[in-house]
């Protein structure tokens, strides 16, 4: 009987060991812009949090709002980074993803070679560097310059760029004096700014308009934009289990770049010449980062949503996403929304 017993048994185990190999995919790929929202997809992948359920965990970085959307269309990422508008126009147009999580709460700063300029209505009649025309940080500057009285056709001098970093070598370089970054770019720029060869060009810039406290004043809410998260796209949008550990493994993959921000900023400077660690890592000590649910997040992304629905509706769209869009909850949480 005991030798029956150990047969079953053995042949009972081998049964799950060949169920979990034939479960296991084959590749699993996590995709975004080399920005803070991405360092935990970074970690993920560099510490093999997920290697138990893919042969391959891959990052894959995207670097313009093109290169982004044929990524979700296309279906060639599993879990991709990207700003809550384009997550949210994607999905108004029948793309199939949900957003998980927002991560990112605002990264937008006005770098300046002027220490004296200390609002948006200071930069009036300047030109200024914008990068992503008609995308995220070009929007958020609008919304802020309108709600205060300014026309950001008229009042400024937008020169609009293709990416941050093309911004920022501008600044580097003294073919402007003044430019709207994201980060890690302001950092980077900040950092330069101190070094030779290049001190002796660009001697000194400043943190000009911290954005996010600008939203949080002139439309009376918290300082802080729901700026970027994590959508989850195609076959894996169904797969609850693994949306399941992808949300943990994220959450305390962002934890740790938040506790060790030099070991995170080599490691994503290991990724893109352009970066270096001590510029990742002074803008993850900037403390924008917070892991919120995307259900959670839900209020702040509609207020979010509705005033660049008001300015702009088709930058998301043409209309808030409905409830299928949240799909995002704390790790381990069961709860549906019913709303």
């Amino acid at each position: 009987m005991n030798i029956l017993r150990r047969t079953v048994l053995a042949a009972a185990l081998a049964a799950v060991s060949v169920f979990a190999q034939a479960a296991k995919l084959p590749k699993l790929v996590l995709a975004g812009p080399y920005a803070s929202v991405s360092y935990p997809l970074i970690h993920i992948a560099e510490s093999g949090a997920l290697s138990d359920l893919a042969d391959k965990v891959e990052f894959v970085a995207w670097r313009d709002p093109d290169q982004l959307r044929v990524l979700a269309l296309d279906g060639k990422a599993d879990f991709l980074a990207m700003p809550t508008n384009v997550a949210a126009n994607l999905y108004n147009r029948g793309a199939p993803l949900s957003l998980l999580n927002v991560s990112s709460w605002g990264m937008l700063w006005m770098v300046s070679r002027d220490a004296n300029l200390k609002t948006l209505a200071d930069f009036k009649g300047k030109e200024i560097a914008m990068p992503f025309r008609a995308d995220m940080p070009d929007i958020v500057f609008g919304a802020l310059a309108e709600k205060q009285g300014l026309d950001p056709r008229k009042d400024f001098r937008l020169r609009y760029v293709a990416t941050p970093m093309d911004a920022m070598q501008l600044l580097l370089t003294r073919r402007a004096d003044h430019v709207l970054l994201a980060e890690p770019a302001a950092s980077m720029a900040l950092r330069k700014s101190r070094s030779f060869p290049i001190s002796t060009i660009a001697p000194e810039l400043h943190r000009s308009v911290d954005l996010q406290k600008e939203w949080g004043r002139v439309f009376q809410r918290e300082a802080r934009l729901p700026q970027a998260g994590i959508a989850v796209l195609g076959k894996a949008k169904g797969d609850a289990a693994l949306v399941e550990r992808f949300q943990s493994a994220y959450a305390a993959s962002l934890k740790w770049c938040g506790e060790h921000a030099d070991a995170c900023g080599a490691m994503v400077a290991k990724k893109v010449d352009m970066l270096t660690p001590e510029a990742v890592a002074d803008s993850i000590r900037l403390g924008r980062s917070q892991f919120v649910p995307a259900r959670q997040a839900r209020p702040e992304l509609e207020a979010f949503f509705g005033v660049l629905l008001s300015k702009q509706p088709a930058i998301i769209g043409g209309k808030l996403p409905d409830a299928g869009f949240y799909s995002g909850s704390m790790p381990g949480e069961k709860t549906a929304d019913k709303r």
